[in-house]
């Protein structure tokens, strides 16, 4: 601008106008690439600090994750270890199983026939009385002083008796002679029908006498195991007394009322007509002692409508005293024994909402899914109607790490451990009966 010059007035001389340098696109100028290399250095210099602070450790938290694919398809590149067993070809019983209690064939509670006072008694308790031993004593005395008044009685009436019919034949004498009516020996002759009346009630009072006698002697009705006593000797005992003395309970033979479904009904009916007796164990209360074995005796005569069940009793022979009275067993009838069908472990078989499969073993140390069909359970073995024939191996443990086509090692329940499944159970296992 020249001096004195106003501002704002049009320029006498135009501006000189500086030269633009074209840049290539994508390449910042040279002074800024050099500004972002100078801010790599921390970064480089945090690297390096944690590369020495931290030595290996760094190494793997800088090394990449491994994905999920890889990581899972290592771990499956290993066999599965399982305990397998074989099913094989055997025999099953048909069993129908119920909850029951012990009850003794005849309980007997031991009263007085005669009221008196209780002078001995002849047992210990817990004692087996036999049938027919001497268990108490009533006072006999009263009895005896009964039997000598009525005894007494008898030789008096007797002796009426034999004057009215010394009577009666004089009587008949006069009468043969018109010397008395005949209306006087007729009365005679009911005077000695009294008399003789007399005289057999005479007789029946001195066997009453008699009896009570042998009442006041406690005798045991039946053979079997006394309880604990319920009087004490010098007590007065009541016939009306509703303890009673003792209760005997008949142990040996003993048997067991149980129930069972009334589903099972036609088939025990079915075997009691064609006359098979059918075997009855009695079980412990956690189902793994068998206690005793017997035979069904007989049936209830109704079903019980509020449970839909039927009640049984089987018999038992019970020499060592195991099974006592209202004990609480668990029985198994046997209805039938089914022979030659295929069985397997229980522990085998897996079970879905819809449906019922096991693992087998193929000869490629494989498993393989098989729907299976099952037939009767006991204990724990099962039998198998359809879906496994006998020999094939079949998983018992580890199939929670199974799925179709996994690969196993294999050890067979019972052998030693490191035995696997050879190449002919492998084929077995691969067959579908």
């Amino acid at each position: 601008m020249e001096p004195g010059g106003l501002i704002g007035s049009p320029a006498t001389k135009p501006a000189t106008k500086l030269p633009v340098t074209k840049l290539p696109l994508g390449k910042p100028p040279e002074g800024r690439r050099s500004g972002w290399r100078w801010l790599w250095l921390p970064v480089l210099a945090l690297l390096a600090f944690a590369a020495w602070r931290y030595g290996p450790k760094a190494e793997t938290l800088l090394a990449p994750a491994p994905t999920a694919a890889k990581s899972g398809k290592k771990g499956l590149s290993g066999a599965v270890p399982v305990v397998a067993a074989k099913a094989r070809r055997g025999n099953i019983g048909v069993v129908i199983t119920g909850l029951g209690s012990v009850t003794p064939i005849y309980t007997d509670v031991i009263k007085s026939v005669v009221s008196g006072q209780l002078m001995e008694i002849h047992y210990n308790e817990g004692d087996i009385v036999h049938k027919g031993d001497l268990l108490a004593l009533i006072d006999p005395r009263p009895f005896e002083v009964m039997l000598q008044q009525a005894q007494g009685a008898l030789l008096r009436d007797q002796a009426i008796l034999n004057n009215a019919r010394i009577d009666q034949d004089r009587y008949t004498k006069l009468l043969a002679q018109n010397a008395i009516p005949e209306q006087q020996l007729t009365t005679q002759k009911a005077t000695v029908l009294q008399d003789e009346g007399v005289v057999k009630t005479d007789e029946a009072q001195i066997a009453n006498a008699q009896l009570d006698l042998v009442y006041c002697h406690i005798t045991a009705p039946i053979t079997g195991r006394v309880g604990l006593r319920l009087v004490d000797p010098g007590n007065i005992v009541q016939t009306t007394d509703s303890n009673g003395l003792v209760v005997i309970t008949q142990i040996d033979p003993i048997s067991v009322i149980f129930t069972v479904a009334e589903d099972d009904l036609p088939t025990v009916l079915r075997k009691l007509a064609a006359g098979q007796h059918l075997t009855a164990e009695a079980w412990d209360r956690a189902n793994t002692a068998r206690i005793a074995s017997g035979t069904l005796a007989t049936v209830d005569n109704q079903i019980d409508p509020t449970t839909g069940s039927l009640r049984l009793r089987a018999n038992f022979d019970n020499p060592a005293n195991l099974l006592f009275p209202n004990q609480f067993v668990n029985v198994r009838l046997l209805v039938e024994e089914k022979s030659g069908v295929v069985l397997v472990p229980t522990a085998v078989i897996q079970r879905t909402s819809t449906t019922t499969y096991v693992y087998a073993v193929k000869d490629d140390q494989t498993v393989t899914v098989r729907p299976v069909t099952l037939g009767v359970t006991e204990g724990d073995s099962t039998e198998i109607t359809d879906g496994v024939g006998p020999g094939d191996v079949l998983v018992m443990t580890g199939v929670d790490k199974l799925a179709e086509g996994t690969k196993v090692t294999v050890q067979i329940a019972g052998d030693q451990p490191g035995s696997t499944a050879g190449s002919k159970s492998g084929k077995s296992g691969g067959k579908k009966k």
